[in-house]
């Protein structure tokens, strides 16, 4: 890693540069929502002009240029009895500005998952390969936990991350391209008045997070909760829709489908990003659902989110962004949830008498 010192007006020379020469996206306003706050989305950028440096969140994360919703596979043409199969694993160069730490935390879960597993994505691949990644530090919103999730810095994923100083940009240089880059630009080697700022504005993030989530030993508190009444509690609440997997950065699950064209010359084979949320996400040929209640339904995502993947890979896949709570038309929210499993499990444990004194 390499740290420099820029000023906000080079940064911003910085980044007309490198948005008009190559296709960026960044955080636009794009609507303002039933609480009259501003709704923002990565769009399409020509000049940091456009850019709101200073957003809260993307409604939806920046997960999607990576796996977008709909994606082509491969492709199949038909020719009498033979046939072959057409395989394309192409990702135009593209620069994402403006990501939040737990964003690129959640990219380095899906690294996990799809390129340092025993089956690599190819089409993750080339999509993460030939993108530019920019981040940049906030300070938290009120439902933001990713502190507690450890999720509020990061040290990889990206190829330049910015911290505000003040009039300047502290910058941690992760990759030769971004060094490449900012050789065209007014930089220095920061200063120790600098690496104090950056201290501050370090411990001010960390200070101003005002929801937080006791996780520990969240994984064996789930197994002991495996039945518990919670899930069914908020089960029934959940409406089944999937909008939380849609707008979670790390929520990977997906179905395979193919279609024939109407010629049966050819055909498709297409994955679609899904949620096991869904009614039909665990229903098998014969018509059997291994997941038929709501409850069953939604305690496998926090299953999926807090425990199975924790572990196999020592972490859970929540970063802590809140997208979901926010996006739950039912107010279901990690927060929630996970305190009533904590105090289900306390009063489990008060309510076991204990055991009798030696005689």
């Amino acid at each position: 890693m390499i740290y420099k010192v820029i000023s906000k007006t080079e940064f911003t020379k910085f980044i007309d540069a490198l948005a008009g020469s190559n296709s960026s996206f960044g955080p636009r306003q794009v609507d303002t929502d039933s609480r009259g706050e501003a709704v923002y989305q990565f769009r399409k950028v020509t000049s940091a002009s456009e850019i709101a440096f200073d957003y809260t969140r993307t409604a939806s994360s920046a997960k999607h240029f990576f796996l977008p919703f709909h994606e082509e596979l491969s492709r199949f043409f038909f020719h009498g009895d033979e046939w072959n199969q057409q395989i394309t694993y192409e990702a135009n160069p593209t620069v994402l500005v403006g990501l939040r730490p737990c964003d690129i935390s959640a990219l380095n879960i899906l690294d996990d998952v799809l390129l340092n597993g025993h089956f690599p994505s190819p089409y993750y691949l080339a999509k993460r390969k030939n993108t530019f990644v920019i981040g940049m530090d906030h300070l938290p919103l009120p439902d933001c936990f990713c502190k507690s999730m450890n999720h509020h810095i990061v040290s990889t994923g990206f190829n330049l991350f910015c911290s505000d100083i003040g009039d300047e940009y502290y910058l941690s240089i992760n990759s030769s391209k971004a060094f490449s880059f900012l050789k065209e630009f007014v930089t220095r080697d920061p200063l120790d008045e600098e690496n104090c700022r950056l201290a501050e504005r370090r411990k001010l993030i960390s200070e101003s997070f005002q929801t937080e989530i006791d996780v520990t030993g969240l994984p064996s508190i789930l197994d002991i909760e495996f039945d518990s009444p919670v899930w069914e509690k908020w089960g029934n609440k959940c409406l089944n829709c999937g909008s939380c997997a849609m707008v979670c950065p790390s929520c990977y699950c997906y179905s395979v489908e193919e279609s024939f064209a109407t010629n049966l010359k050819s055909a498709t084979r297409q994955k679609r990003l899904y949620s096991c949320n869904l009614v039909d996400f665990a229903a098998v040929a014969g018509g059997h659902n291994f997941r038929p209640k709501n409850g069953d339904r939604l305690k496998y995502r926090y299953y999926h989110q807090h425990r199975g993947f924790a572990e196999n890979a020592n972490q859970q896949i929540c970063v802590g962004c809140n997208r979901c709570g926010r996006t739950c038309l039912t107010g279901i929210n990690p927060k929630d949830v996970i305190n009533d499993l904590r105090m289900e499990k306390e009063s489990c444990m008060t309510s076991v008498s204990s055991s009798p004194g030696k005689s």
